[in-house]
């Protein structure tokens, strides 16, 4: 007989035992709720139940995760899944913009699509089918961002909402809780993106803002302003705080006047010539959103396409964290379906910013190429600004735009899953009969040619990091090329980090196959 609630050494007796009969094993203990018995009772596994795939049934026991073949077990205990007649569940916990704006959106198209019923309940969405048959169970939960995280490593939920990339510290944790390698863009997956935008009341006279002001402001440093915070904003704030401030030993001030919610905030706001306000893209209401500018003169404004781009300092994906399991099939079609273009038109029907890449032909982008022409150096000589609009100017770029963690070759979440969305649209035959070619940019700093170097090497790391999610299946009408142009094309200030950080990038151009 084989129990879950053993010594430290029988627990490595039994779960080598467990392996042996095709289970596995791994992480912590939470409560015991069930109890599962083989037919003969060899094997007994005592524990919280956690999730069942349609055949494989995963307990948190005493000794860890066990997950096993549900063929020939019973249950006893409240808990207990109906195997018979299952209804696969997805219990969601994290930020409330995901949870309470853009998650019901989804589920209700999602049922609309397959010609399904959604009755609301108390924990979430019941989906059904015309005649009744219950087919998935959503459960909805808004949390402060510790504690849905709490939840999500206790695996009291399936998937974490996360309005930021989750730190080292926490993939560290998670990983030990058995929810295995987080940082994967199959367990991070962006379902949207959202922004921060600096505002102020519109009496201000105002129109923009330095990041270093900003920061300044915000860590009660500042005599220019009064800041205001929304709690429902705390998911957002810590990512600004943790991105923009902690790099230069800053934290938010315990002085800010803090509201519940954002329709406080927006009211907040007038009270006061001088106050300013973080809020979420497509919330600004009546204030005035301020541009983000540099000493050097280049501004980023918060728009779609530059939160499409990244090209906008302050844009944030919403991440759904999944572990390293199997899922139900009627799960995974939930998740894969969120990925659809159906899906993406509801992203950006509810106000946030979907991933599917759009087109942005040259003559659209006289603004950069202006910048580029005022602030090109000594070392970016004319023949190579026109070298540039040579190789681009018969080519379209696309919105997908690949950027790489501070100080590493590795891409960040957002570009993470913009190589799997990529990938996905290449293998669909999106791109058929086109030259992909992915451009390399680079930040100011450092001789122009060992900068254009770099700048090959990261459209190269990119290019190689396509054809691996393609399996290396590139499609014969489809070729994957690289180009680099080093610092010739800024999008902001090379004096600050995060304006360094904008202009190393890897833009998609795509054109017609000779």
């Amino acid at each position: 007989m084989i129990w879950a609630n053993v010594s430290w050494f029988q627990k490595r007796i039994r779960c080598a035992a467990v392996f042996a009969a095709h289970f596995v094993c791994a992480g912590t203990a939470l409560a015991e709720n069930v109890v599962f018995h083989s037919p003969d009772d060899a094997v007994v596994i005592e524990g919280q139940f956690v999730d069942f795939d349609g055949s494989v049934v995963t307990v948190l026991s005493d000794a860890g995760l066990v997950s096993f073949r549900a063929d020939g077990m019973t249950c006893e205990g409240p808990e207990c899944p109906n195997f018979e007649n299952y209804v696969p569940r997805i219990r969601m916990v994290g930020a409330a913009r995901m949870a309470d704006v853009l998650l019901p959106s989804l589920i209700d198209a999602y049922a609309r699509d397959l010609g399904w019923q959604v009755r609301e309940n108390a924990k979430g969405f019941a989906l059904s089918r015309s005649d009744g048959s219950p087919q998935l169970d959503i459960a909805l939960t808004v949390a402060e961002p510790k504690a849905a995280f709490d939840e999500f490593i206790g695996h009291e939920a399936d998937v974490l909402m996360s309005v930021r990339e989750l730190s080292t510290t926490e993939l560290s944790t998670a990983q030990s809780h058995g929810l295995g390698r987080l940082d994967r863009a199959r367990q991070a997956r962006i379902l949207a993106l959202d922004a921060l935008v600096p505002v102020v009341d519109v009496a201000s006279g105002r129109a923009t803002i330095e990041m270093s002001t900003l920061t300044k402001a915000f860590a009660g440093t500042s005599d220019l302003f009064n800041v205001v915070t929304a709690q429902s904003l705390a998911g957002q704030m810590e990512g600004f705080e943790d991105r923009f401030m902690s790099p230069f030993g800053l934290s938010i001030g315990p002085d800010a006047n803090t509201v519940d919610d954002i329709d406080t905030l927006l009211t907040d706001l007038g009270a006061s010539p001088n106050r300013l306000a973080l809020v979420p893209y497509g919330q600004t209401g009546t204030t005035q959103p301020l541009a983000l500018s540099g000493p050097c003169g280049l501004q980023s404004q918060p728009a779609f396409l530059s939160l499409k781009t990244e090209d906008y300092p302050l844009t944030f994906p919403m991440f759904l964290y999944l572990p390293q399991r199997n899922r139900h099939p009627q799960v995974e079609a939930f998740l894969d379906w969120m990925r659809s273009p159906s899906a993406q038109l509801v992203i950006r029907r509810a106000g946030f910013v979907d991933l599917a890449a759009v087109p942005i032909p040259l003559a659209d982008q006289g603004d950069r190429l202006a910048a580029a022409i005022t602030s090109a150096g000594r070392e970016i000589p004319l023949g190579e600004l026109q070298r540039m609009i040579r190789v681009l100017s018969p080519q379209v770029r696309m919105s997908s735009t690949f950027r790489f963690e501070p100080g590493s070759t590795r891409l960040d979440g957002q570009s993470r899953s913009n190589v799997m969305q990529l990938a996905q649209s290449v293998r669909d035959g999106r791109f058929g009969a086109k030259r992909l070619m992915f451009v390399g940019f680079s930040d100011g700093r450092g001789p122009a040619e060992a900068n254009r170097d770099l700048s090959a090497a990261r459209a190269e790391a990119v290019r190689r990091a396509v054809e691996a999610a393609l399996g290396g299946n590139i499609p014969a009408n489809v070729t994957l090329d690289v180009e680099a142009f080093g610092e010739a094309l800024p999008m902001a200030c090379d004096d600050t980090i995060w304006g360094q950080q904008t202009n190393r990038r890897v833009e998609l151009w795509v054109g017609d196959l000779p």
